[in-house]
């Protein structure tokens, strides 16, 4: 939601950075970042291999035909002396990475067939947001790489904040970049992040309800008393979400208040009954600042995650230093 070109500018002096695309680690390596860029889930094809060399990008070996496919490239004269792996384990999420046996079949093929010297432990944390959350993870990794005398990294957001222990060599910070929480019962200000985007609109029309009238498709919300109405230019096309609820938090001329309806593709509505000022042309905040999009991603069921990366390419992008 906050484009590559403006983070990497943002976060130009990081130790190293990751992704998934192929084309935004080049993209990386054009905008001259020099630093370390792992790709999270590796190479998809044999076809990529030549290209994170040529582009000295690291890559992740969490299946166990990756680590054959480099050493049919080697055979076939590539020279992988400077290939950085990071083989994933799987610690219990059950999404990538390799058991015991595997995991560690890869890391003798990749030291012995293919002669790589530069290897990383990895495993992600499931349940790093809870209590205790990372000590069975914690327990199966040390018991799958026991003997091993390498590099790890373990660590997301919530791991990087709640367990100093599981840091290791390299942390992979996610959501508490965007300044966001990755806890459900802590908010982002309480554990010292600042929100790094604020999405930002204006009233273009008022409303005045009488009870018994309704608004928005469905006419889901209903007035109950006599309520002024303001029309915020933004809808779940801009990437705000269709299934917030009605009172889900927004500020309008500096005063919070709540949606009421359903969101429409291009415009939602506000309870502004209370906020005299408001006005055609009045600010509000959806997000950012003073709305934290943690608050708003619960009025929706979801997370402040899917919403900062959900941020429509129609929307007007401002920088401000």
């Amino acid at each position: 939601g906050h484009g590559l070109d403006r983070v990497a500018k943002a976060l130009s002096d990081a130790d190293g950075f990751a992704t998934l695309e192929l084309d935004s680690a080049i993209r990386l390596r054009e905008l001259g970042i020099t630093q370390p860029i792992l790709m999270l889930e590796g190479f998809f094809s044999a076809d990529e291999i030549p290209v994170l060399l040529d582009y000295d990008l690291w890559t992740s070996i969490h299946d166990g035909w990756q680590p054959g496919a480099l050493a049919a490239a080697m055979g076939d004269g590539l020279s992988l002396k400077n290939l950085h792996c990071f083989v994933k384990f799987n610690t219990g999420m059950n999404r990538l990475g390799m058991d015991e046996v595997k995991g560690q079949a890869a890391v003798d093929l990749l030291r012995m067939a293919c002669g790589i010297e530069h290897i990383t432990l990895m495993t992600h944390f499931s349940s790093s947001d809870e209590k205790g959350g990372i000590d069975d993870a914690m327990a199966r990794f040390k018991r799958m790489t026991e003997g091993a005398d390498l590099p790890v990294s373990l660590s997301n957001s919530a791991a990087t904040i709640d367990y100093p222990e599981a840091h290791g060599d390299w942390v992979r910070p996610g959501i508490m970049l965007y300044g966001a929480t990755p806890f459900a019962d802590r908010s982002a200000r309480t554990i010292g992040l600042k929100p790094v985007m604020r999405l930002t609109s204006k009233l273009i029309a008022i409303q005045e309800l009488q009870p018994g009238d309704g608004i928005g498709y469905g006419l889901s919300f209903k007035a109950e008393k006599p309520t002024r109405v303001g029309i915020v230019a933004c809808g779940y096309a801009d990437g705000y979400p269709r299934i917030a609820r009605t009172g889900t938090p927004v500020m309008v001329e500096g005063e919070m208040t709540g949606t009421v309806g359903r969101v429409s593709m291009d415009m939602l509505a506000v309870d502004i009954t209370n906020i005299r000022s408001a006005r055609v042309g009045s600010p509000v905040e959806l997000w950012g600042d003073n709305v934290p999009v943690d608050e708003v991603a619960k009025g929706a069921g979801t997370v402040g995650y899917e919403m900062l990366c959900a941020l429509a390419p129609r929307v007007p992008v401002f920088e401000v230093e």
